[in-house]
């Protein structure tokens, strides 16, 4: 299941900057995630300071 990135979102790009398929895109108040893109590696919860990424 793709990652979620939740409301903890600091918008500091961290997590876009470590996605390999750049499925990570900055949206309205916080990032967001494309479900589609998203080969569900985990990189954007380990490189997140607040661990808003998530799996879903």
């Amino acid at each position: 299941m793709a990652y979620q990135i939740s409301d903890e979102c600091i918008s500091c790009g961290a997590c876009a900057g470590e996605c390999p398929v750049e499925a990570i895109k900055e949206g309205d108040g916080k990032y967001v995630i494309d479900a589609d893109t998203c080969i569900e590696c985990g990189a954007c919860e380990s490189a997140c300071p607040v661990g808003a990424p998530a799996q879903a």
